[in-house]
Formats: structure tokens, sequence, C-alpha cells
């Protein structure tokens, strides 16, 4: 996993207290969880809603955007996304390999 994009997600969990996997289903929730949702739209969602700043807002939507190829469950059946910052554990600090 890559070290940078994973730990900006265990930050985000400590500072919003929702797991990675959690905060998918608020993007759900609020529509914003396309693939072809702009990251901006998303990341405005989580500065909004969760207090992030640009950078964890940013990392946060895309993964939102490219969740069926970063989701580390899916290791092996699906692709790296484009430009990828590789396969990221969304459970949780709690659940972690």
């Amino acid at each position: 996993m890559p070290a940078s994009a994973q730990s900006y997600l265990t930050t985000i969990e400590k500072n919003t207290g929702l797991t990675p996997r959690q905060l998918l289903e608020r993007i759900d929730a609020a529509g914003l969880g396309g693939p072809d949702t702009k990251a901006a739209d998303i990341a405005g969602f989580l500065k909004t809603e969760f207090g992030l700043g640009h950078g964890h807002a940013m990392t946060m939507a895309q993964v939102s955007r490219h969740r069926e190829s970063i989701d580390i469950r899916n290791e092996g059946t699906t692709p790296p996304p484009p430009g990828s910052i590789g396969r990221l554990w969304l459970e949780g600090l709690d659940s972690a390999p």
C-alpha cells in the first residue's frame, strides 16, 4: 500500500471519526458517488461537511472516484486506476491488516 495515501486515510479517520468506507457511504448519500463526479465537487463536500483540508479531501475524492480499483478487497480482480495511488485499506484502523 502506498504509505502517503494510506497515511492520509488514517489522518482522515482520526480527524472525522469515520473510516474511509463510512465516508464513501456519506459521499454516496450526498449523490456524489459516481465515477463521473468531479473530484472538486466531492472535495468541496468533504471540506464543508467534515472540515477536511484540501489535500485530505482530494485524496478521499480520488478514492471515491476510483474505488473499484483502489479498494484492497478488489486486489487481483481489477486493474489499478490511471495514475494509481495503489491499493488502499478502507475499513479503518481497527481492522487494518
